[in-house]
């Protein structure tokens, strides 16, 4: 088996995975019994959408797709900080 074959199959299976785990970070966003299980399902959410982002720029080969995910980490790191910081004090802003 060549490397361009076994790259190939590596990123398809990657990109099945990370759909599996968007699906169950979904799941846990909706039905999470407490704030703190909704927080840590967005969280695994945009991690996996992120890294859903970067395999799809390694089969295209396009410098766009690794920019969109590093915005998507950005914007979701914040928003992580700033649920937790409204659940910690109940205000973001202080």
């Amino acid at each position: 088996m060549s490397a361009p074959v076994f790259l190939g199959w590596a990123i398809t299976s990657a990109q099945v995975m990370f759909g599996l785990a968007m699906c169950c970070a979904t799941y846990r966003l909706v039905v999470g019994p407490r704030a703190q299980d909704r927080i840590l399902g967005l969280d695994s959410l945009y991690m996996s959408a992120m890294l859903m982002l970067i395999t799809f720029g390694i089969r295209t080969g396009s410098t766009l797709h690794f920019e969109a995910a590093l915005i998507i980490g950005l914007l979701g790191f914040v928003s992580t900080v700033a649920l937790a910081k409204f659940l910690m004090r109940g205000e973001v802003i202080e």
